[in-house]
């Protein structure tokens, strides 16, 4: 019997290969980081974007993807990033990289504010095809995650959950973490059901990554 949520197969190459042209290093490039709704950019291409818990790795799975080092950069204080982070990739798709949740030295007001304007574009970007959840392998789902879910489950924005920094956990602690995550997910009707696994430092899973992204349509 098939497990619920299983890792996404491997792609065919010619999949692999159309990500790659995607996601070639001179296709990408930062284009604005937005505090409100009215700057955001116009909804007239192919959108994906990335949540996650501060220090989840989404900067460096960004970079990763992309082939830019220095592309998103990481904050080295957790939360202290409030802005909706967008960069082009061609003149066919935004990346927009979220804010890092779950930090615990935000001043309040500040994390009302994010969670409005979360809100706000999670609910208003027809052009938003999918979220990529990440959740970090050494830690499972934690109710900061399932929060974001639950956002993303009533803005019926389908989203998928990227396993990151999986070099970092043994395979049998690693089969525990992905049942948990499997048994979370179960509750939510926005979850894509598979799930991707990878490591920005070791480069696994990023071509598929890449390939799902350039399937989207």
């Amino acid at each position: 019997m098939q497990l619920p949520f299983p890792l996404v197969e491997d792609p065919e190459p010619i999949a692999v290969e159309r990500g790659r042209k995607l996601f070639d290093g001179s296709n990408s490039d930062f284009l604005k980081g937005v505090v409100a709704m009215d700057g955001l950019p116009a909804g007239d291409r192919l959108e994906v974007c990335f949540a996650g818990r501060s220090n989840v790795g989404k900067s460096s799975l960004i970079n990763a993807l992309t082939g830019r080092k220095g592309l998103a950069r990481a904050s080295n204080t957790p939360g202290r990033t409030q802005e909706i982070n967008f960069f082009t990739l061609t003149d066919s798709h935004y990346l927009v990289d979220l804010p890092g949740y779950g930090y615990a030295n935000a001043p309040i007001p500040v994390v009302e504010k994010w969670q409005r304007l979360l809100k706000r574009y999670l609910s208003g970007r027809a052009n938003l095809r999918r979220a990529f959840v990440l959740i970090d392998c050494r830690h499972g789902v934690k109710a900061v995650d399932e929060e974001i879910m639950s956002l993303l489950d009533s803005s019926a924005v389908t989203f998928q959950v990227v396993m990151t920094k999986a070099d970092k956990v043994k395979e049998k602690d690693r089969a525990k973490v992905l049942k948990q995550v499997r048994e979370k997910l179960a509750k939510h009707p926005a979850a894509y059901p598979e799930l991707v696994l990878t490591s920005s430092e070791k480069g696994d899973g990023i071509a598929t990554l890449r390939a799902i992204i350039a399937g989207l349509d």
